[in-house]
Formats: structure tokens, C-alpha cells, sequence
């Protein structure tokens, strides 16, 4: 039996909060945020995909004409309530449950930034060889330290609602592009039904 594609977003909520969780009570280390940046990159996207493949397959092999239409909603609405749903609960989780783990996070992008300043600053200081040119690098990198200060950063949320809210907007563009590709590739079966009949 072919599962309604709401059912199918709130298995892939609750999937979505079990990776969540385990990331949170193993992983909540000195590495936490590089943790979650991956997961989000790769393994919840692969999910995601996954769980939208099946469910417009699914139906797809049990239905005789399948309109764009039918395919497009069959993969889009399994990652909407998915990612809507998981969106809210790890906003509401991280800033009313556990705010330290939401402080973690924070004071870890912040750091990561500074790594990453830094290692654009020692490669690029490698490649010149003017003495102008080196003092004009240090300069802007010095300039562009201040933003790290305790006073700079005092403050810095990247988990805000309209943080997440921006997350979610370029999340909802990846499940348009995939319910779009999904929607053109399924909707040809009655075509090939078609043609399978008159042979």
C-alpha cells in the first residue's frame, strides 16, 4: 500500500529528529558544529532524496497515468512537512530547551570563521613577495580581526528565527529543483504504457 505523501513527511520529521538527537548526545563535543555542518551538507539531503524517489515511485508503479502534477506534490510534500516540521522543533529545541548547546554552536561558527580567516591569511602571505603587498595583507587582516573581538561577537546568533527562516528558504529550493526533475521524469509513464500496449 502506497503511503499518503504527509505520512511520508512525518516518518522523514521523525528520521530527521532521530539524526538530530544523535548528533546532539554523541557528538556535542569540540566538534559539534563541523559534525552538524556535515550532516545537514550530505546525509540529510541523501534522506531527503531518498525518501522522495520512493515515495513518487511507489506510486508511480501503481498507478497507470501519472501527471507532472501528481509527481511533483507525491515528491515535494513527503520534504515539505519533513523539513518544516524538523525546522521548527530544533528552533524550539535550541532556544528554549538547551540554549547552552545553542551557545556551543554559536561560539563553534564563530571559531570556525576565525580558522578560516586565518588560513587565507597565512596561505595568501606565502605567495607574495612585496613588501607593499604584505603590509597592505596584513593590514586588512588585522582590520578584519576586530570582528572576532569578545565585544565584536558578544551577541552573534546564528540561530535565530529569522536565521532559520533563511535556511529553510534555501532548503525550500532544493526541494523544488529535485520535486521539479522528479515530476518531468515520472510523468512520462503513460507514454511508455502507451506505446508498451499498441506492440
Amino acid at each position: 500500500m502506497t503511503k499518503s505523501p504527509s505520512t511520508l513527511g512525518i516518518i522523514l520529521f521523525g528520521a530527521t529528529m532521530i539524526v538530530f538527537f544523535v548528533v546532539y548526545y554523541f557528538f556535542s563535543g569540540v566538534n559539534y558544529f563541523d559534525i552538524s555542518l556535515k550532516i545537514n551538507a550530505f546525509v540529510l539531503p541523501i534522506m531527503y532524496a531518498g525518501t522522495a524517489f520512493w515515495s513518487v515511485k511507489s506510486y508511480w508503479n501503481n498507478n497507470r497515468q501519472v501527471s507532472f502534477k501528481q509527481a511533483f506534490n507525491r515528491a515535494f510534500v513527503p520534504m515539505f512537512v519533513g523539513g518544516i516540521l524538523s525546522i521548527f522543533s530544533i528552533f524550539a529545541y535550541l532556544n528554549f530547551v538547551d540554549t547552552d548547546a545553542k551557545k556551543l554552536l554559536n561560539y563553534q561558527y564563530v571559531q570556525r570563521q576565525k580558522s578560516e580567516l586565518d588560513q587565507e591569511y597565512t596561505s595568501a602571505r606565502k605567495i607574495l613577495k612585496h613588501q607593499k603587498d604584505i603590509d597592505e595583507l596584513d593590514q586588512k587582516y588585522k582590520e578584519r580581526l576586530q570582528s572576532f573581538t569578545p565585544k565584536a561577537v558578544k551577541g552573534k546568533d546564528m540561530l535565530t528565527a529569522s536565521h532559520f527562516s533563511g535556511y529553510f528558504a534555501a532548503i525550500l529550493i532544493f526541494y523544488v529543483v529535485l520535486s521539479v526533475f522528479f515530476g518531468a521524469f515520472f510523468r512520462t509513464k503513460t507514454i511508455y504504457q502507451e506505446e508498451t500496449n499498441q506492440e
